[in-house]
């Protein structure tokens, strides 16, 4: 569920990088939390997935 997550915001990053709306923002900030997210449950030793 969490790679589902990370890469759906990677996409929409990757959109407002490409279009440069004033969204990009707001979507570079939910993309870092889903890396911590990420890194914490990797520390953690828990499945990703």
């Amino acid at each position: 569920m969490l790679w589902i997550i990370f890469m759906v915001l990677l996409v929409l990053w990757l959109l407002g990088l490409a279009t440069a709306y004033t969204i990009g923002g707001l979507i570079h900030l939910l993309l870092v939390i889903a890396l911590v997210v990420l890194a914490i449950n990797i520390v953690q030793g828990r499945s990703a997935l």
